[in-house]
């Protein structure tokens, strides 16, 4: 945009922050207005509420989608320039919480998905606690009203503040709940707080002021603290039950502690893991039964695993060829991962291919990764290994595209590719249609280096054809 245009973009947004002046009455009832320990966090609140309003209102006057797109733009400048006058200290983990803040996320966490539950579940979130969201821009309804962390506190006559601990939002239905009615809820217990939640923002405050002093809430608070004291000292009613079921945890987990360790012990060593069948105690049945069947000479838990299951006593024994496989890709999964963060840790990058036919004569091409690893006290130069990539089309257009799928697969960018090596063939190398062709057409800083191997061997091919005793040397050793 030229000079003009970005001052009249200018002016008329500083014409409808102007326009907002006293907008601050709205939100403010009169006997309220002279509690000057609340006035902060009203005009925080009143200044997010002025950011919408003024992108909004610039997107109604705008009219047309390439106008609609300047508005949101000037929206954005906007905000920023509220918050460099106003708002400077503003804490930037609020800002990062506000772009992660999506509604609708089921999680055992959020209340509204707290319908059909039973006392183990109870048990578990009373343990966990109710989760406050604080810092965050909560989302307006049409009124123009949303809800505000102003809520958690109440505050009594004599100036003194409490902490709403029973107050929950939810995310996923834009809705504040009560934690302990809507655990301990009577049967006779309709309000809203206890089942589908209550948004109305606009009296908010009388609605949480008179829930508090009903006998409903009180019951459910008090049903809520009995519980949190016995689970805190572990006299629950069925608490024979509860150590028993603990005792099961505790064995399942060393469980598959061991199977975990076995898995990578064999996968670190590249060892085959299965025999000739898959039951215990017999012979041939492969390298991973024995070392459970070592284990258990020397390991209760693993003794007691084995006793079980040639009792008859368990189905599901975690041994079988299934579980090993899904515990292998769950290894792998993780080992890419962490790979991948190093990569993007380091920003840039190299690519390496090479193209190999496997038993059944399908052309697979390795990914292999050339980056400076920086997350070790020594720094240093690293390739990873990270997949193997099917190729049907073998062109220079065929690997290319099989490339920057891989790359969008693993999640990075082919503009911090800042080098690439291949063998020599024209598919490869080629100037105009090669795969190193193609990536320099998309991004210019990624550099073509040959591989060194292919070439030396090219170059030892050629010495060899032009001399006469090098031609009888390797004709013999082919020979032998």
């Amino acid at each position: 945009m030229s000079g003009f245009e970005k001052r009249k973009r200018k002016q008329r947004v500083d014409e409808l922050i102007q326009s907002q002046a006293g907008a601050l009455d709205r939100f403010i009832s009169s006997n309220k207005q002279n509690e000057s320990s609340n006035l902060n966090e009203e005009q925080e609140i009143l200044v997010n509420e002025e950011q919408e309003i003024v992108g909004n209102e610039g997107q109604e006057n705008l009219g047309n989608e390439g106008q609609e797109n300047l508005g949101n733009q000037e929206h954005k400048e906007s905000s920023e320039r509220v918050d460099e006058s106003g708002h400077e200290g503003m804490d930037n983990d609020s800002q990062n919480e506000d772009m992660s803040f999506e509604r609708g996320v089921r999680n055992i966490d959020d209340p509204s998905n707290w319908d059909k539950i039973d006392q183990k579940f109870i048990d578990f979130i009373v343990e966990r606690g109710p989760l406050k969201r604080d810092k965050v821009n909560f989302p307006m309804d049409n009124a123009g009203r949303r809800f505000s962390c102003f809520h958690y506190i109440r505050r009594l006559s004599n100036g003194e503040k409490q902490d709403r601990r029973w107050l929950v939002y939810s995310n996923a239905s834009d809705k504040v709940f009560c934690f302990c009615c809507k655990l301990f809820k009577q049967d006779e217990n309709k309000t809203m707080l206890a089942t589908s939640g209550l948004n109305d923002w606009h009296n908010l405050a009388q609605r949480l002021k008179s829930h508090e002093a009903s006998n409903e809430h009180i019951f459910g608070m008090s049903k809520w603290i009995e519980s949190e004291i016995r689970l805190r000292l572990n006299e629950t009613i069925d608490k024979s039950v509860e150590d028993q079921i603990k005792k099961e945890k505790v064995h399942w987990k060393g469980v598959l502690e061991r199977i975990i360790e076995a898995v990578k012990t064999l996968a670190k060593n590249n060892l085959a893991f299965r025999g000739d069948n898959e039951k215990i105690y017999q012979k041939n049945n492969g390298i991973f039964l024995s070392i459970i069947e070592m284990m258990a000479k020397h390991d209760p838990t693993m003794r007691e695993h084995l006793r079980r299951i040639s009792n008859g006593e368990i189905h599901y024994h975690y041994l079988g060829h299934n579980i090993q496989n899904e515990l292998i890709q769950m290894l792998a999964n993780e080992v890419k991962s962490a790979m991948i963060r190093r990569i993007k840790d380091a920003k840039y990058f190299a690519v390496i291919l090479d193209c190999t036919p496997d038993i059944s004569h399908m052309e697979q091409m390795s990914l292999v990764i050339r980056c400076v690893d920086v997350s070790t006290t020594t720094i240093q130069v690293e390739e990873f290994f990270l997949q193997f990539l099917k190729v049907e089309d073998t062109t220079g257009s065929g690997l290319f595209e099989e490339l920057e799928e891989g790359l969008v697969t693993l999640q990075l960018d082919i503009g911090d590719c800042r080098g690439q090596g291949y063998d020599n063939g024209s598919n490869m190398k080629g100037k105009r249609k090669g795969v190193q062709k193609r990536l320099l057409d998309k991004n210019p800083r990624a550099f073509y280096m040959p591989c060194g191997c292919h070439s030396l061997n090219l170059v030892l091919c050629d010495m060899a054809n032009s001399c006469n005793k090098a031609i009888s040397f390797f004709g013999v050793l082919q020979r032998i």
